[in-house]
């Protein structure tokens, strides 16, 4: 799993004005779970968020990334925004 894997499913499923993924696996070197896959950061703006809740904006991401989500992901740090919204 990439950064770029990760973008490209996300891109295609959401269509955001705003997309940026960033690996932070080398934070985490050591910890437990960096064996079991990566760490990311993803911040979010789609339209297709407006009028969500924070809980389903995240279920919307976790669809959209498919088998994906339970392979080579292990942490996953959401920030998913509507157009909008501060």
């Amino acid at each position: 799993m990439t950064a770029e894997e990760l973008a490209a499913r996300l891109q295609a499923a959401l269509t955001p004005e705003r997309l940026e993924v960033q690996d932070d696996s080398h934070l985490h070197a050591g910890h437990a779970g960096a064996r079991e896959g990566r760490h990311f950061s993803v911040r979010i703006r789609s339209a297709r968020f407006a009028g969500l809740s924070r809980v389903a904006r995240h279920r919307l991401v976790y669809d959209a990334l498919g088998p994906l989500a339970s392979q080579g992901i292990h942490a996953l740090a959401l920030d998913a925004r509507a157009a909008g919204d501060d």
